[in-house]
């Protein structure tokens, strides 16, 4: 098993083991993609990945986590999809999408604006939560989420994934990870619920296997769907309350599998701020390779892996199935074609730049 060998996961086959992670470009309006998001998706199809994943994509108006944000919950944004996905396909890369619910940390401005809450009346909404917890101080304080308020969300993700096959996207991951509606459930530091959804491994991770079995309702046995977590919270212990941990992590991927989960896309934190994370060349890597070995699932490694030999020995080591390059990706939309000639590997270009390479 090396970088550059085929991998298949149901009916897909990935040409490598090179996937762009889903990286948010804040650039939408109302949800809808445009031009930005087909040349940013598309020169990553032609840099030679073996899929592109796009960005965190609201299941809902309040699922944003900006304005800008991409969105899927109508039949404009469907639209505007097409041409997209039918661009990576065309390129001969897998369309992937990554369905996602901000939750308490929606309602937020864009990075290059501040990246904080949006102040009232400066087009800020309310927000949902398990608890009426704010992400931090000065953020908003989200609803608790009632009974209806759960079904909506479940009922959201599985419109989502129905709209996502329809706008022509190969793979759709669920987003549980990075501090987002759904860690935030999973993680004791943002649930503080004591009804069916809290307390208990089982209960905090109720919504999770709740939305994935409506997703695997509409989407297609025939494709596959991942499920990306933080495999920690990287937060001590406070008041005898712990973050999510790599171990619930290990439980959870082996307990999803049964739901039609493919693989597990690791990553970690998010859920709780002004904690210190020991950021490093593939610092999470070894999560993957965890949850891979214990779970026995298909993972993806993610997180400063940006050189091409770094690339190939977690996949020839058995650490993970795939890589995912996110900020590489940014730099280098060509990566996958660069990796390959430091590795001797030849890849065919786009006839349009075979001339090139």
């Amino acid at each position: 098993m090396n970088l550059f060998t085929s991998f298949e996961q149901r009916s897909l086959t990935l040409r490598n083991r090179i996937v762009v992670a889903p990286m948010c470009q804040y650039s939408a309006t109302d949800g809808v993609p445009h031009d930005w998001h087909l040349v940013h998706l598309g020169s990553r199809a032609v840099g030679g990945a073996a899929a592109v994943v796009a960005e965190a994509t609201a299941v809902s108006p309040e699922g944003r986590i900006s304005p800008g944000d991409t969105g899927i919950w109508n039949d404009a944004q469907v639209a505007a999809w097409k041409p997209i996905t039918a661009f990576i396909r065309g390129q001969h890369a897998v369309a992937g999408v990554q369905l996602a619910h901000a939750g308490r940390k929606a309602s937020a401005q864009r990075p290059w604006e501040g990246g904080g809450p949006l102040a009232a009346g400066q087009g800020d909404w309310p927000t949902v939560a398990p608890s009426a917890i704010p992400f931090d101080q000065g953020w908003h304080t989200p609803q608790a989420l009632d009974d209806a308020g759960l079904r909506k969300v479940v009922d959201d993700f599985r419109a989502a994934a129905r709209r996502a096959l329809a706008a022509g996207f190969q793979l759709v991951e669920v987003h549980a990870a990075h501090g987002y509606l759904l860690h935030q459930f999973l993680s004791p530091l943002s649930n503080h619920r004591t009804d069916a959804y809290g307390g208990s491994f089982e209960n905090r991770t109720r919504l999770v296997r709740e939305v994935l079995a409506a997703v695997r309702e509409v989407w297609p046995d025939t494709l596959p769907l991942w499920l990306r977590v933080s495999a920690t919270d990287w937060a001590p212990e406070s008041e005898g309350v712990h973050g999510w941990s790599v171990e619930e992590s290990v439980r959870l991927a082996r307990e999803v599998k049964s739901l039609g989960v493919d693989l597990i896309d690791v990553s970690s934190g998010g859920v709780v701020p002004h904690v210190k994370i020991p950021v490093g060349p593939g610092y999470q890597v070894p999560f993957a390779a965890r949850i891979r070995r214990e779970a026995e699932i298909a993972t993806g490694a993610v997180g400063l892996i940006t050189e091409s030999a770094q690339a190939a020995g977690i996949i020839e080591k058995g650490e993970a199935d795939l890589v995912l390059i996110a900020r590489e990706s940014l730099r280098d939309p060509y990566f996958p074609r660069r990796a390959a000639q430091e590795l001797g590997v030849s890849l065919v270009a786009p006839v349009q730049y075979q001339r090139a390479w």
